[in-house]
C-alpha cells in the first residue's frame, strides 16, 4: 500500500491541530493514528458534534452535519506530504482519523 506510514498534517494556518500517520488504505479513504497539536482543543468540539451527527439520523440533521463540516472546512486545512490538498472530508474521533481527499474541489450534489 503506497501511503503506509506517510505523515498528513491537519492545520489551522500555520499552528498545527495535528498529524495522522497513515496505515490503512481503503480508496478513497486513508486512515490512520492521530496526534493532536497545539490547536487541536479549539476544533476538537467540532469533530465530535460532526460524528454525532454523521452516526445519528443524519436524513434528519443534514443541515446540522453541513453546517458543522462547513466550520471544520474553515478552520482546518489537510497537508499530505506534498502539500496542501484542495478539498478533504475528514474526522476524528480519539487517536484515530479517516478521510478523502481531492487535489480538486470536490463536485457539488
Amino acid at each position: 500500500m503506497g501511503f503506509d506510514g506517510e505523515i498528513w498534517y491537519v492545520r489551522h494556518g500555520e499552528e498545527q491541530v495535528g498529524e495522522i500517520v497513515i496505515d490503512d488504505a481503503d480508496f478513497p479513504w486513508l486512515s490512520g493514528r492521530f496526534s493532536p497539536g497545539p490547536a487541536y482543543a479549539a476544533v476538537e468540539p467540532l469533530f465530535s458534534r460532526e460524528l454525532a451527527l454523521l452516526e445519528g439520523d443524519l436524513a434528519k440533521n443534514s443541515e446540522e452535519w453541513e453546517t458543522v463540516y462547513a466550520e471544520i472546512d474553515r478552520r482546518v486545512s489537510l497537508h499530505s506530504p506534498d502539500g496542501p490538498v484542495a478539498e478533504f472530508l475528514l474526522h476524528v474521533r480519539g487517536d484515530r482519523a479517516w478521510f478523502r481527499w481531492s487535489d480538486e474541489p470536490f463536485e457539488e450534489g
